[in-house]
């Protein structure tokens, strides 16, 4: 027995919009779709990339260095190269974003002043300080307002996670779990039934469709009560799965489509290949996508990670960046990299540490490209050791607030939710938020 011979006509699109279909099986929605608050202005982009350096990336070692500050600062990584933007320079380290700082802003004086991962994550992702509430992330507001309630009809979910989230704390907030992401899971740089390193054969297509049918012909209790809502609710969802398994989302997911040109250019490993599939989400019209690329909690032995993990941040982000430009996409695609804070700019050469970077919330940086956001640019300033803000302070909710004017979403307006609370889409200098301005003001 399938969907077709219960009677039922909900097609994938329709299961996900009902909230059947969620990052953990199956989940249930609060029905109705809220709808948004006039946005003050019209909409420049149309999708989001987050690239989460899962950790917390050294602001010191990539887009604000400081060559000057002494080995005790710099370690090995001390020098600078010029980009393609007169009177902008960046850590050496990045040698192919040096040729792309014409697509996105350096925004050099993050602050929040928080150490903790968890608490960081809250702050960067939602614009909020921790309270009674947990507040939606960005993502989840982004797919409130964009997603299915707004005229979406993609084949996957309108909020994406690349490949799984963060766990620091729930991203849908209060939504609930219509609005969290959809995490991928696996790997898409490693073949679809790699184990250990090893190639194994894996279940075919034509043998997953048998076990559905040999399941189905066991289901007698499902043949006696065909109509039950409970029964149709779990057969809905387990067509969204199947047709995520074999339908079109299969085909949006398999990278074997790109050439193998293409992924080379990425990059062959986990962040490169991310950032590809980042691309193909783009491309099918997926409101936000996060990356979560991890190995950036480097409390020890900091410079041998950052002699694996920046060549392919590198390598990903600027092909990324040249791809979606030469595409034409983007004008209409923000491009956000950061991650909950930075590392200590002074290196923690003592045992047990031998070359760690601390948790660093005081001043930290991030990139934005795309969408909107002017490209050549540098936002902010920090001192000459990279330890404090020196110029024009910037706060996760001023580039949040930024991100949602330019999805045309107004950020001073009501955030509908299923608790029927009074509160608006990002809070205010009024309500005691430390902010600088959004970063549209100045473009």
């Amino acid at each position: 027995m399938d969907a077709g011979e219960l009677g039922l006509t909900i097609t994938r699109r329709e299961a996900l919009k009902l909230g059947l279909l969620g990052a953990a099986g199956l989940t249930f929605s609060f029905g109705g779709g809220p709808r948004a608050h006039a946005a003050p202005r019209e909409a420049t982009a149309k999708s989001v990339i987050q690239i989460w350096m899962w950790g917390g990336p050294a602001h010191t070692d990539t887009f604000d260095p400081k060559p000057d500050a002494g080995y005790d600062y710099t370690g090995p990584i001390k020098d600078i190269i010029p980009t393609n933007v007169d009177g902008i320079t960046i850590s050496s380290t990045l040698p192919l974003l040096a040729q792309q700082a014409d697509k996105y802003t350096i925004v050099r004086s993050m602050t929040h002043g928080n150490n903790g991962h968890e608490t960081a994550s809250y702050i960067v992702q939602t614009g909020r300080e921790p309270g009674r509430l947990v507040y939606p992330c960005a993502g989840a507001v982004v797919s409130l307002f964009r997603g299915y309630d707004h005229g979406y009809d993609g084949i996957v979910a309108p909020y994406i996670v690349l490949m799984e989230p963060q766990g620091r704390f729930s991203e849908a907030g209060f939504l609930g779990q219509r609005y969290k992401p959809f995490a991928t899971g696996g790997d898409p740089a490693r073949p679809r039934f790699e184990v250990d390193g090893i190639i194994a054969p894996g279940i075919t297509d034509e043998r997953q469709l048998g076990r559905r049918q040999l399941l189905h012909s066991l289901d007698s209790l499902g043949d006696a009560i065909p109509q039950s809502p409970q029964f149709a609710a779990h057969d809905q969802a387990e067509a969204s799965a199947y047709d995520l398994m074999l339908g079109e989302a299969k085909e949006l997911f398999d990278l074997t489509r790109e050439s193998d040109e293409v992924r080379e250019e990425y990059g062959r490993n986990t962040f490169g290949q991310s950032c590809l599939m980042a691309r193909r989400l783009v491309e099918a019209g997926v409101p936000y996508i996060t990356i979560n690329a991890k190995g950036w909690d480097t409390h020890k032995q900091h410079f041998e990670a950052m002699n694996r993990k920046l060549p392919e941040m590198d390598r990903g982000m600027a092909t990324l960046l040249a791809d979606l430009s030469e595409r034409g996409l983007l004008d209409s695609t923000i491009v956000w990299w950061g991650g909950e804070f930075g590392r200590s700019p002074r290196v923690m050469w003592e045992a047990p540490w031998n070359g760690g970077r601390n948790h660093f919330g005081a001043c930290f940086s991030s990139v934005l490209a795309g969408g909107g956001f002017k490209g050549g640019s540098v936002i902010g300033a920090s001192d000459a050791r990279g330890e404090t803000v020196a110029e024009r302070p910037v706060y996760p909710v001023d580039v949040i607030g930024s991100i949602y004017q330019l999805m045309g979403i107004d950020p001073d307006g009501p955030l509908p939710n299923p608790m029927g609370l009074d509160v608006p889409v990002l809070p205010n200098a009024a309500e005691g938020i430390k902010t600088g301005g959004r970063l549209t003001e100045i473009m």
